[in-house]
């Protein structure tokens, strides 16, 4: 196994501890402005190691600009996303605005795609989970952590 290859498959893992994810949910404003800053061309958590967009949306009551950066597999040409919120209780902030406005915009790498979003079916979130998971094996944890809300996943698809 390559360096590169056994670095990420001990960080996939360490993402399954709850004092790592919580950690990582603390960064999201850091890759946030990084990711900004940088005109999309740096992620805190390297796109080596998880593929990684910042999903921007229109606030459904501020009506302005919010944007995530959130982990992705593709379907086609499709991205999807997961709402985990890390394990919370409660769904993101982001997956309401993408119902309330499902018109809104990917930033891959210095990229910007203009998507529509919507919830996946239960029959397609159930299909594409093993992939999900493959990318980040935490969500299995976010599961039990989030103590029973179902993990709602949304296909993003290029306008």
């Amino acid at each position: 196994m390559s360096p590169v290859a056994a670095l990420k498959t001990r960080a996939l893992r360490v993402g399954t501890y709850r004092p790592v994810s919580a950690a990582i949910r603390r960064i999201v404003p850091l890759d946030k402005a990084v990711t900004r800053f940088s005109g999309g061309r740096v992620h805190v958590l390297p796109s080596w190691l998880v593929p990684n967009l910042t999903l921007t949306t229109v606030g459904r009551r501020s009506g302005r600009p919010r944007s995530v950066p959130l982990l992705y597999i593709r379907d086609g040409a499709d991205f999807i996303v997961v709402a985990s919120n890390f394990g919370q209780a409660h769904h993101p902030a982001w997956s309401y605005n993408l119902e309330a406005a499902p018109e809104a915009e990917v930033l891959l790498g210095t990229r910007r795609i203009p998507v529509r979003g919507v919830r996946l079916s239960e029959r397609d979130r159930r299909r594409l989970w093993p992939e999900v998971v493959a990318i980040w094996p935490a969500y299995d944890d976010y599961v039990r952590w989030a103590g029973g809300r179902t993990i709602k996943l949304y296909r993003l698809t290029p306008r």
